[in-house]
């Protein structure tokens, strides 16, 4: 039993950081923008890019650690993603803060992140044990968004934000060690069931011509619009209610709280029933929860209890999409597929982050984006219903 819980808590460390490390960066936005001659549109371009481009790096984190060894893809992104904090303060035109947010550390951290983690696990543990395993890893990220958003906050506070993002570029480095205990003995690609004939790129194409991927990669998609708004201008809906900016670090902690249960919940329910329904209630789900913040009164205990709740439904869909990619394809290619899906949940990231803030700066309130958000999420609750969940082999398409 040690021998696989070990690797899962190597992985959740790095996940934890990795994670969190996304989720304290937009923190830092007022410094920023009041200390440089950067402005919060150019900062909202900034932060879209390193949405699409944290989905991207997934995609080719999942190849380089399909082909090479979870390990390698691992300590890249965990070096990239420190250099990009490191560069920020001394960033003062569009294309270096680009260059620092969106591609290094944005980058960075996708390379490390739930594709390359949930890949190095899925290798390690028994086949019954992934659903829970995935839930726990993803657990893991909300550990270090829990723990690390209040602390960011009270650094900021205190000692300023160009000391928290040098802090946070050392707390990724000391998570390198832990790459070395998620080395794969042989990583190459096994065959699969029905597909002993086709290499990476063939189970992509196969990937693609299966409607049961598409559908739910394209519901994914309104997972990271909900997800890259909320963490992105969750800070500029506090301000905007006129409620205090400490409230901020206590709504990302509440999120990454009550996302461990919801984590842990769906690893748990997942490994013995429908993936796709659970998916489904889930975005119906948000749905719902955001129709009732927006209706009530902008308190700080409304706020806290919509963090609750968003935490929850905030990141739980990710142990049943992986699973539900594992399922469809075996695990030999798992990093790069659920990679490729992880894009597409940048992709709607990347609008998440940056109509956040289009449409504050032309309108001067976030009541567009939300009701985006609302429609999104019934849609992806209503397209997961197709979803075929068994193994997909080129014979059956």
């Amino acid at each position: 039993m040690i021998l696989y819980i070990f690797p899962i808590v190597c992985a959740s460390i790095i996940v934890a950081v990795s994670f969190g490390s996304r989720q304290i960066l937009p923190l830092s936005i007022d410094g920023i923008t009041t200390d440089t001659a950067l402005d919060y549109i150019t900062l909202s371009i900034a932060f879209a890019v390193g949405q699409v481009m944290w989905g991207f790096a997934n995609y080719v984190g999942g190849m380089i650690a399909d082909k090479f060894g979870d390990e390698k893809a691992l300590f890249l992104g965990i070096v990239l993603s420190a250099s990009g904090c490191f560069l920020i303060p001394y960033c003062n035109t569009t294309l270096e803060i680009v260059i620092a947010v969106g591609l290094l550390s944005a980058g960075g951290s996708g390379i490390a992140g739930l594709a390359v983690a949930m890949s190095a696990v899925n290798k390690k543990v028994p086949e019954k044990k992934a659903g829970l395993a995935f839930g726990i890893l993803n657990a893991g990220g909300s550990v270090g968004q829990t723990l690390l958003a209040p602390l960011a906050v009270i650094i900021i506070i205190n000692y300023g934000w160009i000391f928290a993002l040098n802090c946070l570029a050392i707390l990724l480095l000391l998570t390198l060690p832990f790459t070395y205990f998620l080395k794969n003995e042989k990583p190459k690609i096994k065959p699969v069931n029905g597909n002993d004939k086709v290499d990476i790129f063939g189970m992509i194409k196969l990937a693609f011509q299966t409607p049961s991927y598409n559908f739910l990669a394209l519901g994914f998609f309104t997972c990271g619009f909900h997800v890259a708004f909320i963490s992105t201008h969750m800070p500029g809906v506090i301000a905007y209610c006129g409620l205090p900016t400490s409230l901020t670090g206590w709504s990302l902690a509440f999120i990454g709280l009550f996302n461990i249960l919801g984590s842990l919940f769906a690893g748990w329910y997942i490994s013995s029933r429908s993936k796709k329904l659970f998916l489904s209630s889930i975005y119906f789900s948000r749905a719902l929860i955001v129709i009732l913040f927006l209706i009530s009164p902008k308190t700080e205990f409304v706020f806290l209890i919509f963090s609750a709740l968003l935490g929850v439904t905030y990141l739980s869909t990710v142990p049943p999409t992986a699973a539900l990619v594992t399922k469809m394809f075996g695990p030999s290619c798992m990093g790069t597929l659920f990679g490729i899906a992880l894009f597409s949940h940048q992709i709607g990231a990347f609008f998440g982050a940056y109509l956040g803030g289009y449409f504050f700066t032309i309108t001067g309130e976030y009541t567009f984006v939300w009701l985006i958000d609302i429609i999104l999420a019934i849609f992806a609750a209503i397209i997961h219903l197709p979803i075929k969940e068994k193994l997909v082999t080129a014979r059956s398409i």
